[in-house]
């Protein structure tokens, strides 16, 4: 009997959520219980949007797509789902990290792929989960300036601005 709510297939993998001690070399009770919350409350709302400032988000992937947000002033193929700072343009280029950073913030949940998200929703009940920004300041050996970036993403309706930047 799984103490997950949800069918993602590498949920289980996912220690930092709900560690019950009984993957290899890890303790019982390091992580951020959000299983409680997933059952009690929430699981996400598309009414808010969070920033990714970071390298470029997927949008194309699989469980990432249905909870990335729309710009509504650039409606048109690619380029509405975020901005560039690097290059200056809506082009965003997807990267590693912060594709992987809005998959554990907004990864769709319950959609039988991948992993699950903190605030991903769930979709086999209808619930969409909160909107992904990328906030591109990173790509490649480049960079851009972070502080207009966190301040784009809020002019644009972010409420919450994830910054998880590391340096070699």
């Amino acid at each position: 009997n799984s103490p997950y709510p949800f069918n993602d297939p590498y949920l289980s993998k996912q220690w930092h959520y709900y560690n019950d001690g009984s993957l290899k070399s890890s303790r019982y009770g390091a992580d951020i219980n959000v299983v409680p919350a997933w059952k009690n409350y929430k699981t996400g709302n598309p009414e808010i949007i969070i920033s990714v400032v970071d390298d470029g988000i997927d949008f194309r992937h699989e469980d990432l797509i249905d909870n990335m947000w729309n710009n509504p002033s650039q409606s048109f193929g690619d380029f509405k789902y975020g901005y560039n700072f690097v290059k200056k343009s809506y082009e965003i280029v997807p990267g590693s990290h912060g594709t992987h950073v809005a998959g554990i913030i907004s990864a769709v949940n319950n959609n039988s792929k991948g992993v699950s998200g903190i605030a991903g929703g769930d979709a086999a009940k209808g619930i969409p989960g909160v909107k992904l920004m990328s906030c591109q300041i990173f790509q490649g050996e480049e960079g851009a300036d972070g502080a207009n970036a966190i301040k784009w993403g809020a002019d644009h309706g972010a409420v919450i601005s994830q910054n998880s930047w590391g340096y070699i």
